[in-house]
């Protein structure tokens, strides 16, 4: 973000597209001042399709003033900015590719499951058995049934399990932090 000339940014991955509607939509925004911060629907491929409309989509921060925001560096994953000033919603998508193969979702699980373990072990964040146990079934309710993966058939069921087994591999990565990591550091 430090080296954007322009006080607005757009923060896209590399497997993020956005579509003329959502670049008209930014212009107004840029254009008429009308907030610091903008939030917009993640329209999530998987397996060469988009899920069910049903299902519920995540919102994403990703569009903001340079000169109200800024990046926690202790974060290890999933980093958005945090901005000081008016955040307001419009109703637009932009494709995220990023779940475009179960192998491209788990290589990225496994890696984001380990950083974001040691990202909490620093901060001394302590691992549950009980969330170790109850983790999976918990995260399968609430993206199959609540986040509504249910309609997207097949699919849907599969993201679905994979987020589970993602939360538990969090929990389960920090518990394999804290049987070897606090050993080498006594």
């Amino acid at each position: 973000m430090s080296l954007c000339s322009h006080e607005w940014v757009l923060n896209l991955d590399g497997d993020e597209v956005i579509n003329s509607s959502l670049i008209d939509a930014l212009k107004a925004i840029m254009e008429h001042d009308k907030a610091d911060s903008v939030r917009f629907w993640r329209n999530d491929i998987f397996i060469d399709k988009p899920l069910s409309s049903w299902t519920k989509k995540t919102n994403n921060h990703r569009f903001y003033k340079r000169s109200k925001s800024f990046f926690d560096d202790s974060r290890l994953v999933h980093e958005s900015a945090t901005v000081n000033g008016k955040e307001i919603f419009i109703n637009e998508t932009f494709d995220h590719f990023g779940y475009s193969t179960i192998a491209a979702i788990t290589n990225k699980h496994n890696t984001y499951s380990s950083l974001k373990a040691d990202e909490k072990f620093a901060k001394g964040k302590k691992f549950s058995n009980l969330k170790l146990i109850t983790i999976i079934p918990l995260v399968f309710i609430k993206e199959y049934f609540f986040r509504r993966k249910i309609f997207s058939g097949k699919r849907g069921f599969i993201l679905a399990v994979m987020k589970a087994y993602y939360a538990f591999s969090k929990e389960a990565k920090l518990y394999e932090n804290y049987q070897t990591k606090q050993k080498t550091n006594l």
